[in-house]
This record gives C-alpha cells, structure tokens and sequence, in this order.
C-alpha cells in the first residue's frame, strides 16, 4: 500500500488526507495545512493553501476542501470567543500556529478534557497576532467588497485591471472605498497588507518571510511601507521592527 493511502484506514479521519464537501460550523473554525497542498471554496471564492499555512473561518461560513494527494489538512474548532475579523481570514505560515499544531500532532489529545488545552493555546496565538495594527474596514456595498478581497488576495493587480474584473470605474471603486473606509484605495490596500505582515511578525516570523506573507517583492519594500505609515525610522524597524512598533 502506498504510503500517502494510509490516511484513509480510518475511515471517520480520511477527510484529513482527502478533504470533504460543502458544510459549515456553528463555531470559529481553524484549517491548517500540515502538509502538501490544497484548495479551499468559502463564500463563494477560493483559496490554495500550501504547507504550513492557515486560514481562520469565522462561525457559519460554508466551505469545501480538496487535499491534493500527499497531503494532510487539520482543522480544529475554536473557542465561540475567538472570532476572525472577517469571515474568511486567510494567514500564511506563522511559525506560532505551526509549533501549536505541530505539537497537537504528535501529543495527539483524544478526549474533550485533552483537547481543551491546545484549543486553548491556539485562541491565544490567533488572538495575538490578528490585532490590527493599522485600523483598516472592508467596504459595504457588495461590488466593492469583492473587489477588496480580490485586492488583498491578488496585490499585483491593478486598480484599473480590478476594476475591469469586476465590471466598474477605477473612478466608482476610489469613490466608493472613499466614502466607506476613510481611505483612498491604495493607501487602504497597503495598510491591510501591512497589517499581514505585522500578524506574520507577531507569530514569530522574521521580515523576509514577512514582505513575502504580505505580498511585497522585498524586505526592504515592507520597510519602506512601514515607514512611511507609522512614522518609525527604516533603521529602527530593521533592527527590531516588532519592538519599533511599539509590540502592538
């Protein structure tokens, strides 16, 4: 038998190596990709996941997973408490989820009263690093909204290319974002983005991998974004950019 087969033996957890259909969850939800690759629908958009990464769901939210062979997902329940601050939270590869679930893995709790204390220590951790640092909102109108979620999943696109996408003005979309964020488009986009990179940092990452969780093509790009938003020196954020920002 193949090795990549034996996840299926047991049958109530082969949904760990193969994935499962639409469904959804009264309480806040956790899917972490141990490893390989695989494809998230939630609310009607997609997500791929690669080894190490997370993605937060917020109560009720229907979604479907395809595990890629030779993968393996987990996806613990959280506390009612541990709310993500959107819907769907998508998160990289954090370093403190990954020791959280890696040792979930091989302490392999079986009853509720084993359970609880991982569930707990992984709200902890969630709850850590998803604090904004920049305050950023998506926008309402429904449209836009989308357009926002494609902007943060897609920073290589265009204002003008999105908007094309789906169906505006760059004109209608600046208004709009405007209006009901406070923010001009780009200056919103880079603080959400930064925001990521900071939620990176939080868990234990360092500022390469930071930039890259973000969706910026350097180090030394996040910096410079960091910079120019918080107010805080280049010099002092390389040094240590988490205590620059005052740990927030």
């Amino acid at each position: 038998m193949p090795t990549t087969s034996l996840g299926t033996v047991v049958a109530e957890n082969a949904i760990r190596f193969l994935g499962h259909d639409t469904h959804r969850h009264d309480a806040p939800h956790l899917i972490y990709l141990v490893t390989g690759s695989a494809r998230l629908s939630a609310d009607g958009e997609e997500w791929r996941l690669g080894r190490h990464e997370a993605l937060w769901l917020a109560p009720r939210v229907p979604h479907a997973l395809r595990i890629d062979p030779g993968g393996m997902a987990l996806g613990p329940l959280l506390d009612p408490a541990d709310q993500p601050r959107r819907r769907v939270q998508p998160l990289g590869a954090v370093p403190a989820i990954v020791e959280v679930m890696t040792t979930t893995l091989g302490a392999a709790p079986s009853t509720p009263e084993q359970v609880e204390p991982f569930r707990q220590e992984l709200g902890r951790v969630l709850r850590g690093i998803s604090r904004q640092y920049f305050p950023v909102v998506l926008p309402v109108h429904p449209a836009v909204r989308a357009l926002a979620r494609e902007a943060l999943r897609a920073p290589s696109l265009t204002l003008e290319r999105l908007a094309e996408r789906h169906r505006m003005s760059p004109r209608q979309v600046q208004r709009v974002i405007l209006d009901e964020t406070g923010l001009p488009f780009t200056r919103w986009r880079n603080r959400a983005r930064m925001n990521a990179a900071v939620e990176h940092l939080r868990g234990g990452g360092e500022l390469t991998a930071a930039a890259r969780a973000a969706g910026y093509a350097t180090r030394a790009g996040l910096l410079r974004a960091l910079s120019r938003e918080s107010g805080v020196p280049v010099s002092a954020l390389t040094t240590n950019a988490l205590g620059a920002l005052g740990g927030r």
